[in-house]
């Protein structure tokens, strides 16, 4: 019973293993809609709601915030 369960073990082990994708693949599927939504909000609410002559200017530290979050989920913004 012994090399059984040892055989049981390694197999197990091996499907586990089978089941696991790369992070790229895995990157690769996730929506831009689904991905950095508390930096869209606060861009987007920045953007909205600013008093400044320039709100693009004026936001620019959370545009750019959001920008290198959704990089770190492989979309490149302009």
């Amino acid at each position: 019973m012994g090399s059984q369960q040892s055989s049981l073990s390694t197999t197990t082990s091996a499907n586990m293993g089978a089941d696991l994708k790369p992070v790229g693949e895995v990157e690769a599927k996730v929506k831009p809609c689904c991905v950095c939504k508390d930096e869209k909000a606060a861009r987007d609410e920045c953007m909205l709601f600013s008093n400044a002559k320039d709100p693009q200017k004026d936001c620019a530290p959370m545009i750019e915030k959001y920008k290198i979050c959704m990089k770190g989920f492989g979309f490149e913004l302009p």
